[in-house]
C-alpha cells in the first residue's frame, strides 16, 4: 500500500503544479475589478522595436520586388 499512496502523492503534486498558471491567472483576474494584469494598452498604440523592425524589412522586400 506505500507505493499506491507515494503515486497518489506523485500525482497530486504534479496536477498542482499543471495548474498553477491557471489559479494564478484566476487571482489575477479578480484583483482588478475583471483585469488581469491592470491597465494595459491596445496592441499597436505604443512604438516598438520589433515592430519597427519588422515594417523595415517588409518595405526592404517590397522595394526589391519593385526594382525587378
Amino acid at each position: 500500500m506505500g507505493v499506491v499512496g507515494e503515486l497518489f502523492f506523485v500525482m497530486f503534486v504534479v496536477a498542482g503544479a499543471a495548474f498553477l498558471p491557471l489559479g494564478y491567472f484566476i487571482y489575477k483576474y479578480t484583483q482588478n475589478n475583471g483585469k488581469p494584469f491592470g491597465d494595459t494598452e491596445p496592441h499597436g498604440d505604443s512604438p516598438s522595436l520589433i515592430n519597427d523592425l519588422a515594417e523595415n524589412a517588409i518595405r526592404f522586400v517590397q522595394s526589391c520586388l519593385a526594382k525587378k
